[in-house]
């Protein structure tokens, strides 16, 4: 084999992509998925990633005699949503012939995930907390399990959303003389989003509305110091984070356990998922890297092993 490994990663803040075979080049960025009447444009996420790997020096990656450097050995595209894609084949059919690759591996963001923070092609479970929650676990060969994912009006129980419209249901009993209100966070989601009154167009009628939610996380969690049920809340999302992460694993032989997500930085949220985990006898390794990584050591485990245990939904190799 002579060329490069590439990775792409596609999630709903943008794509990014990396070369390498030895030392990975920088990460290269563009453009998110983008979502039109058909769902997914995915030769648009394609040309994009096409235009990235022309920008790249991977010919720095090559050994020095290679007759066709910038086609890829290996390329592993992994992409939010696969999951609930109807045609998971038209997406390897595109993603193969728009990037030109030896082999083509498509999967999805979970498997991505969960290489890259346990570092292994192995069994074990992730648990991801940022806007949304979804937990996947997976021994690479008969079991392959998703955990919630469903979104903030359905599920993403312990998610940054989900947290932020618990503030803001807890703020609005305070706001009308209801047990168990805060008026702390009364007072601070108001300096945030201005009156209650105009809080639920905010939150309910706008397509960033998960964002807008995830926005109010932060204050829950810094209230959290001093204000008992902000305190209580936190302690709800790192019990759910941890519930959807052991349900993952559940099965699975010495699973590796990891959790990532922005919303762990906060200590009370990572607190109380430390302590269901210990109530189980269980503990979580600290996540060695995110999806883009993961799809890097999916990129090499194929090149150096020849072989990827394929999932019609989560992984599929072409």
């Amino acid at each position: 084999m002579t060329g490069p490994l590439v990775a792409v990663d596609v999630g709903g803040s943008g794509l990014r992509l990396r070369t390498g075979a030895g030392t990975p080049g920088p990460v290269l960025t563009a453009p998110g998925a983008r979502v039109g009447a058909g769902g997914i444009d995915v030769p648009a996420l394609v040309s994009d990633a096409r235009a990235l790997l022309a920008s790249a020096d991977a010919r720095s990656d090559a050994p020095s005699g290679a007759t066709d450097p910038a086609r890829p050995d290996v390329l592993v595209w992994s992409m939010r949503g696969l999951l609930f894609l109807a045609d998971r084949a038209e997406v390897m059919r595109t993603v193969a012939e728009g990037l030109g690759a030896r082999r083509t591996v498509v999967v999805s963001d979970a498997v991505a995930g969960l290489v890259g923070a346990t570092g292994r092609v192995a069994p074990g479970a992730v648990v991801a907390a940022g806007t949304g929650a979804v937990a996947f676990g997976t021994d690479f060969d008969r079991q392959w399990r998703r955990v919630d994912g469903w979104g903030h009006v359905l599920g993403d129980a312990g998610s940054a959303a989900t947290l932020g419209m618990a503030g803001l249901r807890a703020a609005l009993r305070a706001h009308d003389g209801l047990p168990d209100g805060s008026p702390v966070l009364l007072a601070a989601a108001t300096d945030l989003l201005g009156p209650p009154e105009g809080w639920p167009r905010l939150v309910m009628t706008t397509p960033d509305a998960p964002e807008r939610l995830a926005a109010v996380a932060p204050l829950v969690t810094e209230a959290a110091a001093h204000d008992p049920v902000a305190l209580a809340l936190c302690t709800r999302s790192g019990t759910d984070l941890a519930d959807a992460l052991l349900r993952a694993a559940e099965g699975l032989e010495q699973p590796a356990l990891a959790a990532t997500g922005g919303l762990l930085a906060a200590a009370p949220v990572a607190a109380a998922l430390e302590a269901r985990l210990a109530e189980r006898g269980a503990h979580r390794s600290p996540a060695r890297g995110g999806a883009l990584d993961g799809a890097l050591l999916l990129a090499r485990h194929l090149r150096d092993t020849g072989a990827l245990p394929e999932h019609p939904a989560y992984l599929l190799v072409g």
